[in-house]
């Protein structure tokens, strides 16, 4: 080997990276401690942009395409090199190449509940997860601030520091946009549009990353929440309550002499003798025909009177009485019943 092959050998004339991952950010070009050639060419490919850095400082950036390094198109490098007739021999510096091609379907989430004030709910609790798109925008500081010296820096390395700041401005944003949890749902893509305003100041500044889009895919509430908006819709479902205490009977009665058809027949009888007066114009001064006005029915009553004033049987009556739900004292052979008492029970 001649003097002229070694020293060729030592130089590296052609500075290149071929991506063969999908989820690289960053790459320090191995140069096995070689010297850079006077008009080495730098190829950078579409979606690549090049970092020159030389002893810790930012030198030249370099845009896809093929480059000739000489000392017209590396002036930073010139400068901090000090050399004072321009890039005659060989040289050294660290070369970083970024990927700044989109990077999309990375997922974040509360890890959390975030707390957040609603229309609707107060102050409430909610969970939320979805995906989201970003890209490099600012090679240096993304290789102050994130990727450092690291020969590969992979997607994976930054998930989770993505994660948490994308986290801690939901909230704000959610608020922002002034959606109601219970409408979130309809509105997702409004909810992911009014993130970035408020995502991408944060990101581009810390970061030099750029938020492309921000999807939100489920924001939910604690399961005592959601239980109490159940209840309530279940009330609204009812609609009518008459209506609805009617189906109750037909439902009681179906299950025969059994002590909760008992109850639930003696209080549906209660509730149809109520909706019977006020349907003839009654009110609380008449009582339906056959019964007692409910002016006049006694503070102490029989078995015989309550199952009158109900529509049930005495037997049924009785048997309420025996399994301790229905309050009455035994005189003799006799049970005596409270009004309030039967109030109480009707009221359970």
């Amino acid at each position: 080997m001649g003097i002229m092959d070694f020293l060729k050998g030592e130089l590296i004339e052609i500075i290149e990276w071929t991506d063969d991952s999908r989820d690289t950010l960053s790459y320090r070009f191995p140069d096995d401690d070689k010297a850079i050639k006077n008009g080495a060419q730098l190829i950078v490919r579409e979606s690549q942009q090049a970092q020159f850095v030389y002893l810790g400082e930012f030198g030249d950036t370099f845009g896809p395409g093929k480059h000739t390094l000489v000392t017209d198109n590396i002036p930073i490098l010139t400068r901090l090199k000090s050399w004072k007739f321009g890039l005659q021999s060989p040289f050294k510096a660290d070369v970083y190449f970024l990927n700044t091609r989109l990077f999309t379907g990375n997922k974040w989430g509360t890890a959390n509940p975030v707390m957040m004030r609603d229309a609707d709910l107060g102050v409430v609790r909610v969970r939320a997860f979805g995906t989201y798109d970003f890209r490099i925008v600012d090679t240096k500081r993304f290789l102050k601030e994130v990727a450092g010296s690291d020969h590969n820096f992979r997607l994976d390395e930054f998930a989770e520091t993505m994660r948490s700041r994308i986290v801690s401005v939901f909230g704000d944003a959610l608020s922002s946009a002034q959606v109601p949890v219970f409408d979130v749902a309809s509105r997702y893509t409004e909810l992911g549009e009014a993130l970035l305003p408020l995502i991408n100041p944060v990101v581009t500044a810390k970061y030099g990353l750029e938020i492309a889009s921000f999807v939100v895919e489920n924001v939910s509430v604690p399961p005592e929440v959601e239980q109490a908006v159940d209840k309530r819709s279940s009330m609204a479902a009812v609609g009518n309550l008459n209506d609805y205490v009617k189906f109750q009977m037909a439902q009681g009665m179906a299950k025969g002499g059994s002590t909760g058809g008992m109850a639930t027949e003696m209080a549906v009888g209660l509730s149809i003798a109520q909706q019977m007066m006020q349907q003839q114009g009654l009110g609380a001064k008449a009582a339906a025909p056959g019964a007692p006005a409910a002016s006049a029915i006694p503070d102490l009553l029989g078995p015989a009177e309550v199952a009158h004033v109900l529509g049930v049987t005495e037997q049924d009556v009785i048997t309420v009485i025996e399994s301790g739900e229905l309050a009455a004292k035994r005189i003799g052979a006799s049970y005596r019943i409270k009004r309030s008492a039967l109030d109480e029970y009707l009221a359970k």
